[in-house]
């Protein structure tokens, strides 16, 4: 922020403004708070800041019962091309899921259920099963386990993690095996497309960056303006 032609009160603005949400805000918006005239500027800001939540949670590893699922967001897309239908479209865009989630059991109902800690949320590359296996290396401890469907693009999991366990994928597997990652993407969904309508699949990642970064300091309350000020002066300080 030292060398930045913003000014502080600038950036302690948006911090404190995208910080005061669950959701998000748009740029937009944001302009009328801060008071600033170029709308292009602000816009930038945000970005850098979610650049800055994005590097905070990649400090980290998941561990423990994980589950892993796959995402697809709509992307916009340039006008005058010819768009596939379906998997494949040029309007989608494939990310992924992880999710810690710790089983449970009521000791006088004998009800299993599972408590969710935190989440990574990265979008894949068209060499989808490298992709998966460099998401593996790089965010999760080796002696964790993990919960997938059956999908061909998993299949080197196991070399990464302890035990993989692979299920069919169906309406049961969607609702408890991998419920709170479904959560998740059904949430980043409605957040994204109510927000931002269609997002850049450049910039995709960045917004995803702050939903997740919300997400798992969802506890949080007022300090989360307090460690994000903390994260984004660590890049730009």
């Amino acid at each position: 922020m030292e060398h930045s032609k913003m000014s502080f009160q600038k950036w302690y603005g948006t911090i404190a403004f995208m910080s005061s949400t669950k959701k998000g805000t748009s740029a937009k918006e944001l302009q009328k708070q801060i008071d600033h005239k170029r709308y292009a500027s602000v816009w930038l800001l945000m970005h850098k800041v979610r650049k800055a939540m994005g590097n905070r949670d990649d400090t980290y590893n998941l561990t423990g019962m994980l589950e892993m699922d796959e995402g697809h967001f709509e992307v916009a897309t340039k006008q005058g091309i010819k768009l596939k239908g379906g998997k494949g479209s040029q309007k989608q865009q494939n990310m992924a899921v992880l999710a810690e989630s710790i089983p449970l059991e009521d000791l006088d109902t004998s009800k299993k259920s599972s408590h969710c800690k935190y989440f990574k949320m990265k979008v894949l590359d068209n060499h989808k099963s490298e992709s998966i296996n460099s998401l593996f290396k790089n965010n999760i401890k080796e002696c964790s386990i993990v919960f997938t469907d059956k999908s061909t693009s998993y299949i080197d999991i196991a070399n990464y993690v302890e035990v993989h366990v692979t299920e069919r994928s169906n309406n049961k597997t969607t609702t408890s095996t991998l419920k709170w990652v479904h959560i998740a993407i059904s949430n980043a969904k409605r957040t994204l497309l109510g927000i931002y309508h269609k997002t850049s699949r450049t910039y995709l990642q960045r917004y995803l960056n702050e939903f997740c970064y919300k997400l798992n300091r969802r506890y949080f309350g007022d300090k989360l303006f307090d460690i994000l000020t903390l994260a984004v002066a660590k890049i730009y300080g």
